[in-house]
């Protein structure tokens, strides 16, 4: 059992020649099958394949190089499972294998998948600022977990960081416009949501006694705010690369970016303006080192094993005959 790409290409007739060759002496191929004549809009040759994650980098690259991308769409889906009792050759084994590169195609489709700015996106953020503001008036920890967790900001930053790394202006600029308006519209939600309870004397008595903990966290960044954001920039970056939906998730709930929106709101709200300083910048602070750190982390990934695939491509090609 193996984890494998299976990939489609419609190839023009004076093309299927030369991609017929160079998949068919590519590492990690298997299940070649070449209908000439046999595809319809765009019309050619349907050629298919599947290939292993481990050598999919370089045969994508090799598809881009003959022009394929230009001439049709390169269609490539995830086969949950392949059952075969045939030896897979190059796969090592062990505890540790260096040969699992990140698929970047993959990487990229999923982290474009996320940076859909729908309007469901905008009023995820709304409706996580409110659940973040309801666990702030009532000091509750459980509440701004689930506030981290329905917020999408995170494909927004994300994108963001892949469009620094690609030097992609348009992704860019879209990301962060995105950004921008999502929080501005959570905080304007958080404020109206703290002036209604406010002037309809539902406050809590502890917030109104200044004991607010959970508050305190959210608008005071330090060195320890620094940390975690690295780190769970870092964790976001690989988590991506390595498609480990756990770890995705565990970047949700660690990061205070939803809650501090909510905080600036609900500051505004009560004539906090100290407490909405702070968490203004809690926010941009998160924000802007996720982007940082993803970016960074994406394109050193992306160096890194580039440079292990042309050290194993030479290392094959000195073993050969």
């Amino acid at each position: 059992m193996s984890t494998m790409l299976h990939v489609r290409v419609v190839s023009p007739p004076a093309v299927t020649g030369q991609l017929v060759e160079t998949v068919a002496v590519a590492p990690g191929i298997s299940n070649l099958v070449v209908q000439a004549a046999a595809a319809r809009r765009p019309d050619g040759d349907a050629v298919q394949f599947d290939v292993r994650d481990d050598a999919a980098n370089p045969v994508f690259t090799a598809l881009r190089d003959l022009r394929l991308d230009h001439s049709g769409v390169i269609a490539v889906e995830r086969v949950d499972a392949a059952l075969t009792d045939l030896p897979l050759p190059g796969r090592r084994r062990g505890a540790i294998r260096r040969d699992t590169a990140p698929v970047w195609e993959m990487v990229q489709a999923v982290i474009g998948a996320g940076a859909d700015y729908a309007p469901s996106f905008y009023l995820l953020l709304i409706i996580a600022a409110l659940i973040g503001a309801v666990g702030i008036l009532t000091n509750s920890q459980i509440l701004i977990v689930a506030a981290m967790v329905v917020g999408p900001e995170y494909n927004a930053i994300i994108a963001v960081a892949l469009g620094f790394s690609q030097r992609h202006r348009r992704s860019v600029k879209d990301g962060l416009l995105a950004l921008a308006s999502g929080f501005a519209a959570a905080i304007v939600a958080a404020m109206l949501f703290g002036v209604a309870v406010r002037y309809s004397g539902l406050t809590p008595d502890r917030f109104l006694a200044g004991q607010r903990p959970v508050a305190d966290l959210i608008n005071s960044p330090d060195v320890f705010s620094v940390i975690v954001a690295v780190l769970a920039g870092l964790v976001g970056v690989v988590s991506l690369t390595e498609s480990r939906v756990n770890a995705l998730i565990g970047v949700f709930i660690s990061v205070t970016t939803i809650p501090a929106a909510a905080s600036v709101g609900l500051s505004i709200a009560y004539s906090g303006w100290k407490e909405a300083g702070g968490s203004a910048l809690q926010l941009l602070l998160n924000v802007v080192l996720l982007i940082a750190v993803g970016a960074g982390g994406l394109s050193a990934q992306r160096r890194i094993w580039r440079h292990h695939s042309a050290a194993q491509a030479a290392s094959r090609g000195q073993r050969e005959p």
